[in-house]
């Protein structure tokens, strides 16, 4: 195979037919099941730091092998040039799509891209494993989620922790009632992480990047980030903030433990960017109220050190991130890497889940690959959307918010006594970093229905603007995948 690193800016028909609104690959043939000794070859598309780290995994497991690359900037796919002479490098992803000795897509480009690429991968029928979140927008995850079920691919959630042991067995004593009724859920991440820099002009972008092919379907607007990679994160534009980049592993264990079938029917959030100036527009201290079938829940997420003279992450009850599961009979926590089990008070534990951090979870995808069962699958595309979706239902419930005070606040969070506590940790926080709480918002209670999973009542004319994004036509997904 030919190495090309030309880009191509502008839409080539290179399969027979595209979709309905010109601009999927329609699928030419039904994919591969590879036997149990035949090859599975693999494409990654995203060759940043996450997608670095696809190509290693993958190139450490047995009958697999790694046969393309694809990435929008030209000096990422240079690394490779001498790895492999018969390693296939390419710019335009759709290069990829044509190739028919792929039998498979991983998906480690930014977020704005994940579904896009999903949904057209499917079409031109290959397999899927996409990064968390595994899409941008509500719309999107439900758009992947019937491309896979039209197509027959299977496609799994980049949400490792849906391989880890630990969250797995939490999961089935839940179900079984081991711990009695579960009366409230925390869901949270705790990080330390700092500002990107503020610039007030807009900025070059990178020598060797194709501009239209990174930003493909979103805005390709003018850059205002010091940093090109990464930083788009929290812009959003491309990305979807802490609540999307790592608080969506902990809302997948939440669902997975959970076993949850559907989204939280009300929502309502508050926080904002408190401390940094900045171009960052997401949230760095996060936290929504949530009420899934009447069980309480808060997801939240903060960025801020502990304090000025503590610069270690913050804590709420003992812990810095994952799942606090309050039961009847017990109270449970859970993160990445495992966790126990305790008494309700906290003082005694009753078992411990020891976890492995999901580390088999492409293994997994690899399998589920040879076996053609979906079912096999740890993170299979519709929990991946289900978890990704109650990040941007917090999102969501955020960008509608108003300047309010902590007492509002507060007041919004009714009588759950966590949701009170939240709100109260967080403006300590804010207070022990010499914060300004002037940037506080709190949305509307917002409902939402989740068998259409569109907003209902008041403000759902507002809320709905958020669950699909506008999309350039050139990249689009069409409405009938």
């Amino acid at each position: 195979m030919s190495n090309s690193l030309q880009s191509t800016s502008t839409r080539r028909t290179f399969v027979k037919g595209l979709a309905a609104a010109g601009t999927g690959i329609m699928a030419v043939s039904a994919a591969r099941i590879p036997g149990a000794n035949e090859q599975v070859r693999v494409a990654v598309l995203g060759m940043g730091g996450r997608g670095a780290g696809h190509f290693k995994t993958l190139q450490g497991i047995p009958g697999v092998k790694v046969v393309a690359l694809c990435d929008a900037d030209t000096a990422h796919l240079a690394r490779y040039k001498k790895k492999d002479p018969e390693l296939r490098l390419e710019q335009d992803y759709r290069k990829i799509l044509e190739m028919k000795d792929v039998d498979a897509v991983t998906i480690a480009a930014p977020n704005h891209w994940h579904a896009a690429m999903t949904v057209f991968a499917c079409q031109a029928g290959k397999h899927v494993y996409v990064e968390k979140p595994v899409s941008h927008s509500i719309w999107e995850g439900r758009k992947m989620v019937e491309a896979a079920r039209k197509y027959k691919r299977i496609v799994q959630g980049g949400t490792q922790q849906r391989s880890c042991p630990a969250p797995q067995e939490a999961g089935r004593d839940l179900r079984e009632g081991k711990y009695g009724k579960v009366l409230w859920v925390h869901c949270m991440q705790f990080n330390l992480r700092g500002p990107i820099g503020l610039v007030t002009t807009p900025q070059p972008v990178p020598a060797g990047v194709d501009y239209n092919l990174w930003a493909g379907p979103a805005p390709a607007s003018p850059v205002m980030r010091k940093k090109f990679h990464y930083d788009w994160h929290w812009q959003w534009n491309w990305g979807d903030g802490e609540m999307g980049n790592w608080g969506v592993h902990y809302t997948d264990d939440l669902c997975h433990m959970l076993g949850w079938k559907d989204l939280p029917g009300k929502v309502v959030a508050g926080g904002g960017r408190f401390v940094w100036k900045d171009n960052g527009e997401t949230p760095n201290m996060h936290f929504a109220y949530m009420e899934h079938h009447g069980l309480p829940v808060v997801v939240e997420i903060r960025d801020l050190p502990h304090s000025l003279k503590r610069k270690s992450a913050g804590v709420y009850h003992g812990a810095r991130g994952g799942n606090i599961i309050m039961c009847e009979k017990g109270l449970i926590k859970i993160a990445r890497g495992g966790g126990k089990a305790y008494s309700p008070d906290g003082k005694e534990t009753i078992k411990s889940y020891p976890g492995n951090a999901g580390k088999g979870h492409f293994k997994n995808f690899i399998q589920a690959i040879r076996s053609g069962k979906r079912d096999d699958l740890a993170a299979e595309i519709e929990v991946g959307h289900l978890s990704s979706s109650v990040a941007h239902l917090a999102n969501i419930a955020i960008r509608l918010g108003n300047k309010a005070t902590p007492e509002d606040v507060r007041q919004a969070m009714g009588t759950h006594e966590d949701g009170v506590n939240t709100v109260d940790a967080v403006v300590t926080q804010i207070k022990a970093n010499d914060g300004s709480l002037a940037p506080m918002r709190l949305s509307p209670m917002l409902t939402f229905d989740p068998a259409t999973e569109r907003f209902t009542g008041a403000h759902a004319d507002e809320a709905n603007r958020f669950l699909r994004p506008t999309m350039r036509k050139e990249f689009a997904i069409p409405d009938q995948v």
